[in-house]
């Protein structure tokens, strides 16, 4: 099995400061992203990913958020052996230390 590519906050930070397009999809529960979420994700609980999988372009990259990074280790797992190109947020909104909206 494929390992799965990662970026850290830091580098995820620098992306944003830059303005570079980024597909930011956050698995967390409803109750967690209730105290922010990084500007410019979107939501789709990780029970969701699998009714949702239309959604994604196998042709754009997607970081994925959860609180730790396990969860969302987990989801790119299962989106790259679909196919999908995937990143985990190593660390998760534990390490985030920029902006959350």
């Amino acid at each position: 099995m494929e390992e799965v590519k990662v970026i850290t906050t830091d580098e995820l930070e620098e992306k944003l400061e830059k303005k570079e397009p980024v597909l930011l999809v956050d698995v967390r529960e409803d109750e967690e992203v209730a105290d922010g979420m990084i500007p410019g994700a979107k939501h789709i609980k990780m029970g969701d990913i699998p009714a949702n999988v239309d959604y994604f372009d196998k042709d754009k990259e997607y970081i994925f958020i959860c609180r730790s990074g396990k969860r969302s280790e987990n989801v790119c797992m299962y989106l790259q052996d679909q196919g999908y190109n995937v990143r985990n947020l190593v660390g998760g909104m534990l390490d985030w230390h920029g902006k959350v909206e």
